[in-house]
């Protein structure tokens, strides 16, 4: 088993940012992908980015892409999501999962966090 809890949401302007951090403990070593997805209010959970476990290959959702950095301390085992330049659609509750696959869009993470909530307002 794999525990995942993050931190570090809030209530930010637009144009601001953000960094969220997801502790993990366990069996760690069994992860080949980490990566963050997203609700929003009345909406599917979305896959927002995602870092192989060496942090050889990163992958993000075209509505971040150039704004948002994922990345990884293995030593520290947390898991960060650098969020900039904000928007109000980027409001959501954020999660930080976790998978034994090259792919969490692909086949759906074995692990999840209890997610942190994350308001941008205009």
């Amino acid at each position: 088993q794999v525990q995942l809890v993050e931190s570090g949401g809030g209530l930010v302007q637009a144009g601001g940012s953000l960094r969220l951090s997801c502790a993990a403990s366990g069996r760690t070593l069994s992860i080949y992908t980490w990566g963050w997805f997203r609700q929003a209010p009345g909406k599917e959970r979305e896959f927002v980015a995602s870092i192989s476990w060496n942090g050889g290959t990163t992958n993000y959702a075209d509505s971040v892409k150039g704004r948002f950095t994922i990345s990884r301390d293995a030593a520290k085992n947390t898991l960060s999501l650098q969020m900039d330049s904000l928007k109000p659609e980027d409001t959501a509750v954020y999660y930080c999962a976790a998978g034994r696959g090259p792919s969490l869009v692909a086949v759906p993470p074995q692990y999840w966090g209890q997610g942190t909530q994350v308001t941008v307002s205009s």
